[in-house]
Parts: structure tokens; sequence; C-alpha cells
């Protein structure tokens, strides 16, 4: 999952003939900001490894661990992780999220991106104590609760405060570096649960869950001393002078005056539109609604937060041990935030459509690789040989390389080019909108998906088969081992 950069009030163009240098202040700045894609990319991963430790479903899941540690008996390890809550919790914070996102949309425009800053930092410091100190389910959902409501605020108005800071010309490696961040973010994580997993009183959990906290509450701070964007200054408070002192201290030069009138037409030209999400539906924005919509749809469609979500609890049901799914979950991250630098390096010389068509068929392949393992290989009530399983790991993390350096950081930052000014913060919206959507579907409802081979036992219980089958059948059938489907 990738959050790119829209830049509403923010001069078009790549910079040209603007002076400047990426000042120390510019990179105070940067990395302020850039600790809430770590905040992201933590959260993203940091729930797989906690709900695949023993110690954590042993408490809040006790029907879950039970079923994976009977003895004995036979139990398909396409259920194995099967619960509704445990589902809950992970995908409660992105529905927060989707919410919080249309909410903060009106707060970043309005009163600045500092304050969705200031608003999110906060909110996930509080939602980070409710994790660490969790006693009962409810305690860890609203925990994952409160930090979506950061996330929706941190991603709406990060983006924008980075892109409004930095050089115009620089924008594009800066963007990239943010998705660069949310990959650390992810890797952290997995670090993380690796570690505190080893802790023999079962408590390690609830460092994960409460780790977030310090580079929340340093995104706070930051957000309370760091300066407005010279963009948002104009257009709230038209005060260019302010603005010209700010953009010469950001710049380390004088010679800020183009930039200055750029921004000064952009704010004006973004004051005459009012109502930008009513706009964006017009037949003349049409193509640009279609790529808001549809690519950050199969952004997540790919199944890249199937890993984020769930690595540890996927290779666990492979037949890894608990240190070495959560040990593999580290090795995949690596594989992405390696991927994510070379996008930085390749994303303006070899362009956007070659990324885009290049990782996607090396997502393709990858992804069919592992099919034709799995069901070769994969066993309903067998482990997998770790042959196999290791096999699986390497090409899972071609798999993610291939989105890491390509659909990930393109998902946002394609729109953000096609979008006018005018409409580009309801595009925004948009495609953040999108993704926090289909990221809670994934996250409903990926660990209660049947194989193929499963789904005779979903038709049996329909009247349609009852009908047409009849109990004779299904008597003769169980008499003679055989199924009444043809082929089964």
């Amino acid at each position: 999952m990738a959050i790119g950069a829209f830049v509403e009030g923010a001069p078009a163009g790549g910079g040209e003939g603007y002076s400047g240098r990426v000042t120390p202040f510019v990179v105070l700045s940067c990395v302020v900001a850039g600790s809430g894609g770590i905040l992201f990319g933590y959260d993203l991963g940091i729930s797989g490894g906690v709900t695949s430790m023993d110690s954590f479903r042993k408490r809040f899941f006790p029907e879950v661990y039970r079923q994976s540690q009977k003895q004995g008996t036979k139990v398909s390890h396409y259920c194995e992780f099967n619960s509704e809550l445990l589902t809950v919790f992970t995908s409660s914070l992105y529905i927060a999220g989707l919410v919080a996102t249309l909410v903060a949309a009106s707060i970043t425009r309005r009163y600045g991106r500092r304050v969705s800053m200031l608003i999110g930092g906060t909110v996930f410091v509080v939602g980070s104590v409710f994790g660490g100190a969790g006693v009962n389910v409810p305690m860890l959902i609203l925990n994952r609760i409160l930090l979506g409501i950061g996330l929706g605020f941190t991603n709406q108005s990060i983006p924008l405060y980075l892109s409004e800071m930095a050089p115009p010309q620089y924008r594009g490696a800066i963007n990239n570096g943010f998705e660069l961040c949310i990959s650390l973010g992810l890797l952290f994580a997995n670090i993380l649960n690796y570690f505190v997993n080893k802790i023999t009183a079962g408590w390690g959990w609830r460092i994960s869950l409460s780790m977030a906290a310090l580079p929340a509450a340093f995104l706070t701070m930051g957000a309370i001393f760091l300066p407005e964007t010279p963009s948002f200054i104009i257009q709230r408070d038209g005060d260019t002078d302010k603005a010209m002192i700010l953009l010469q201290k950001l710049r380390g030069t004088t010679s800020v005056q183009k930039e200055l009138d750029d921004l000064v037409s952009a704010s004006n030209l973004s004051r005459t539109t009012r109502y930008p999400f009513r706009n964006i539906f017009m037949r003349k924005y049409r193509p640009q609604l279609v790529i808001a919509l549809l690519i950050p749809f199969f952004n997540q469609v790919t199944g890249i937060n199937v890993m984020n979500f769930y690595a540890p609890v996927m290779f666990r049901t492979l037949g890894l041990k608990e240190q070495a799914s959560l040990l593999s979950s580290v090795v995949t991250r690596l594989c992405a935030t390696f991927a994510n630098i070379i996008a930085m390096i390749v994303v303006d010389r070899f362009g956007r459509r070659k990324l885009f068509l290049v990782g996607g068929v090396q997502m393709i392949l990858s992804q069919f690789t592992v099919g034709a393992i799995l069901a070769a290989k994969f066993k309903d009530y067998e482990d997998m040989n770790n042959e196999y399983a290791y096999l699986v790991l390497i090409t899972m993390c071609v798999f993610v390389a291939g989105f890491a350096w390509s659909w990930g950081p393109l998902t946002f930052l394609v729109p953000a080019e096609v979008c006018p000014l005018e409409i580009r913060s309801a595009g925004q919206s948009i495609v953040v909108a999108v993704v926090f959507l289909m990221a809670f579907v994934i996250g409903q409802t990926f660990l209660e998906k049947l194989p193929m081979e499963q789904m005779e036992q979903i038709w049996r219980r329909h009247w349609f088969w009852k009908k047409i089958v009849g109990e004779e059948v299904e008597k003769k059938e169980a008499e003679s081992g055989k199924s009444a489907l043809p082929g089964l």
C-alpha cells in the first residue's frame, strides 16, 4: 500500500527556472513528516506478526489457538486461522481510516496540513497506549480504530506537506522517499515481531502494539514546531511577504520570486473551485476519475496486502514454525525495501507506463508459480515440506519486489500527475478512500477463503443441491467414497 503526493495549491510543472537547493530546514521537515510513512508501514505489518504469536492468540483468541494446537485431530489448513474476531482486529483499522480520510480532506484544506498532522499523531499515540495495555478484544479493536483515524489524517496531510515544502525539482524523489518510509515501517514491524516473540513470558505482543507511539510522538511534536507550507499561507492568509520569507529559508536563496508568483497563481485558481468533489464527476474529468478509481483498485487486488497483513500467518499455514514464519516476513520486507530504492532511481528514467507493465508481468508470473506449487504440494491436512515452503517464500519475494518498484509508488503518483489542480484534492480523497476500502475488504475476508476443491462442501448446503442430487445419491456417495460431482 502506498501513499503519494497530491499537491493542492502548488505550482504545476517540474520547477523549471526555480532557484534553490535542499536545505537542512527542508530535510528536517521531511524527516518529521516522513515519520508518518513509517507509522503507516508499521501498522500495515504489525498485526500479521502479532496474530501469528501463540501467546497473543491464546489470550485473546483462544478458539483459534486451540484449533491450531489440536493433537491427533485433523484441522484443515484453510480453516486454521479462520476467525471473525481475528479478521475484525486486522481490518477495523482500514474502515476507520476510510471515514477519517473523508473528514480530514476538509480539515486539511481549511485549517492546514499541520493541524491534520497534529490530530493524526495525537490520536495515534492514544491508540498505541490502548494496544499495549489491552486486556480484552474490545480494547484491541478500539486500538485499531484509533490507529485508523490517525492514519486517515496523516495520509491526507503528510504527502501534501512534503510536496509543498520540497523544492519542486525534487518532488518526485521525495514522493518515492515517502513510499520508502512506508516500506521501512513494514520492515521494522516484522523485525520487532521476530525478536519480541522470543520473550518467554508471553508479553512481547504488548511491545509490538505500543511501539508505534514513538514515531507518533515524534510526528506530533514536529507538527507543533514546524511551520505551515508557503502554499497554505498564501491560500489561507494571502500573506505573500510571510510566504516569501519562508520560501527563502526553505530554498536557501533570496531568488524565489518566480516560485512565489506561481504559488500565488495556483492559489488564486484553487480559490475559484469551491466544489472539487462535484467537479471531478463532470464529463471532461471522466478520464481522471476513472484513473483515480481503477489504479488504486488494481493496486489492492494484486494481493499485496495479503502479504502486508497476513504473511506470518500464511507462512505458518504452509508448515513453517512460529519463529521461521516471522523471519520469512522480514526477508520479504527486505526485498521490498531494496525494490523501493530501485524505484526512486528508475521511475523518471524509464517512465510510469513501462514500470506498470513490467512490474505487473513480474507479479503475474510469481503468482502463477506460487499457485502451481500450492496446487501440487500443499495438502489440506498435511504440512508442506520445508523445501517447497521456502520455494514459495522465494517466489513471494519476487512478487513483493515487483510491486514495490512499480505499482507501489506509482499508484498515487500517476493520479497526482493527471489530475489538474482544480480537482486534485478530490482526486486524492478518492484514491485514498479506495485504498482503505479495498484494504478493509481484503483484511476482513482473506482468512476465511476456501480452495476450489472445498467448494463442494458449500454447495451441499444449498437447497438446489439437495433438490437435484437428492439424499439417495449422497448416501451412495458416502458408501462408495466417491463425489457426486464429476472430477471430484
